[in-house]
């Protein structure tokens, strides 16, 4: 798809890159693909575990190894996946931004055989974006951990200053670009002045088979 070819190609050649891609644009290859191309494992930023094992379980079904460090694992559990990301079992090790605040987790990185550090939801670490997320500040810093490698932050909404701000935050060397197109094939929109709002409604849903997600202003 539309700039998933130049994201991989930035990344293979060790540059720094940002991916601007809309809901379902296929973000996620942008750093999969790469890391599979490299020797060791990829460490990916994700802000929500169900994002997290949704994609750790579409990795395993492809018999490609891929772990994720969460709230709900004991201590052992996460001691047994540094043990193989450690033994270069991993391909890919997701991990909250939270756990980069952890020391236990800080002195495990610098034995990790870290190739490459993507960050998904990238706009989480700017203010102006629409779901600011104070521990995103912290992924900076474990890059003195991790010199030379490559950073790659995704996102599928930023705004110019949410774009500086990824940038700026995440510390990008020189990031090479990518905006992909938010025009989706598949959707369309309408806009529709209307003084009966309910009863226009419900002509709209009787002319749509199947289901419907209506967004309204307030509960009431």
């Amino acid at each position: 798809r539309p700039i998933q070819e130049e994201s991989i190609g930035a990344i293979v050649k060790g540059e720094d890159a940002l991916a601007i891609l809309p809901t379902g644009g296929g973000k996620s290859i942008c750093f999969q693909v790469p890391a599979l191309m490299k020797e060791g494992t990829c460490l990916v930023i994700s802000p929500l575990i169900a994002l997290m094992m949704d994609q750790v379980e579409r990795l395993n079904k492809l018999d490609i190894s891929a772990k994720a460090i969460h709230t709900g694992l004991s201590h052992n559990e996460i001691e047994d996946i540094l043990y193989a990301c450690e033994a270069n079992e991993l391909k890919f090790l997701y991990v909250s931004p939270e756990r980069l605040k952890s020391d236990a987790f800080l002195e495990s990185i610098q034995d990790l055989p870290i190739s490459l550090l993507a960050v998904d939801e990238a706009h989480c670490i700017s203010q102006w974006g629409y779901d600011f997320r104070p521990a995103y500040l912290s992924i900076a810093a474990i890059k003195e951990y991790l010199p030379n490698v490559p950073t790659i932050a995704l996102t599928a909404s930023a705004t110019a200053m949410v774009k500086n701000d990824i940038v700026e935050k995440l510390q990008l060397n020189n990031p090479k670009i990518f905006f992909g197109s938010f025009q989706r094939e598949n959707l369309s929109y309408q806009v529709a002045e209307v003084h009966d709002k309910i009863n226009f409604l419900i002509e709209l849903l009787k002319q749509h088979q199947g289901s419907s997600i209506v967004y309204c202003k307030s509960r009431k």
